[in-house]
């Protein structure tokens, strides 16, 4: 049973979630000329896991879950999102990595309407409008300025819809900690896996040399050549994940995902400003009218809706 909706606490949740989001990725771009995402994706679960399962216990919640399955199922798409947006990183600036993956909340309105029946109003879907246009404006399709490299994000964006409509169906009685727990356990399977198929296979060395944030090998574990700085890094990161892992999961639990997912747009706002103190990146005129149609359309979709006057 779904319950009333609490739509303040969403937006609170998913705003704050996404500035650690942003700041977090930022993080990640700067270390992916000396790590691997398989080492990003083991030794910062290897730092969370721990911490989680102590809150859990702290705060008495059990191991069991209600719908363990569909917990398991967001996971993988959680982690293949986060692979497919990270393998941009290296490559597009920071900025324009998260206008591509912002699609999804396009996406997540759609499927929240085709699939779960949640109403999408008139305004909101002038509101999905805009946004969209926003999208187009800055990735330019069919121009110099576009790069094939974005469909790694979009794909990102559509398996992370996916993944949020199931929390709102099917995990929403499970615990945002249980819930952060079992992703971190998939995200640390998926490295050290990885890890290990990249120590014992031999790619071609051009590979490795052309995109060493995927294809590097960095030792059976994933550790090696990782210093005191990195694993400092990664535990920051950890502590970081908790926290928006378990904000965007409640955020999706308790309120609308249509109206959620238009306020995960304040992450584009959050990732162009730490791209310009990390990277010294510059929004170009272009950029900045995409993000404030964007805007305009997270506005548009916040309005409150009109009141029926009561019956006589």
């Amino acid at each position: 049973m779904i319950r009333p909706q609490r739509t303040a606490l969403g937006i609170g949740l998913i705003l704050g979630s996404v500035l650690l989001m942003a700041f977090s990725d930022a993080v990640v771009k700067r270390v992916s000329a000396d790590l691997t995402v398989w080492q990003v994706f083991a030794v910062r679960s290897a730092f969370a896991i721990p911490v989680i399962y102590i809150l859990m216990r702290s705060a008495r919640i059990g191991l069991r879950m209600r719908a363990p399955r569909w917990a398991i199922l967001r996971s993988v798409l959680l982690v293949f999102t986060w692979l497919a947006f990270y393998a941009s990183l290296p490559v597009l600036n920071l900025s324009v990595a998260a206008v591509a993956v912002y699609t999804n909340p396009i996406i997540t309105a759609l499927l929240s309407a085709l699939l779960i029946g949640e109403p999408v109003t008139a305004r909101r879907w002038v509101g999905v409008l805009l946004g969209f246009l926003g999208v187009v404006v800055i990735l330019r399709p069919g121009s110099d300025a576009f790069s094939w490299y974005v469909l790694l994000p979009l794909l990102a964006a559509i398996l992370y819809s996916l993944a949020m409509v199931i929390t709102r169906v099917k995990c929403q009685e499970e615990a945002p900690l249980a819930l952060a727990l079992v992703l971190n356990l998939a995200f640390a399977v998926t490295g050290l896996v990885a890890a290990a198929l990249l120590a014992a296979i031999d790619l071609p060395a051009g590979l490795a040399a052309a995109h060493p944030f995927l294809f590097a090998d960095r030792g059976l574990l994933g550790l090696e050549g990782m210093g005191l700085r990195d694993f400092a890094v990664m535990a920051g990161l950890a502590a970081l994940s908790i926290v928006y892992f378990v904000g965007v999961a409640r955020a999706y639990q308790v309120a609308e995902p249509s109206l959620v997912a238009v306020f995960d747009y304040a992450y584009l706002i959050s990732a162009a400003f730490w791209g310009f103190v990390f990277f010294a990146e510059r929004p170009d005129a272009l950029t900045v009218a995409g993000m404030v149609l964007i805007t305009a359309a997270g506005l548009t979709v916040a309005s409150p809706r009109p009141r029926r006057r009561a019956q006589a």
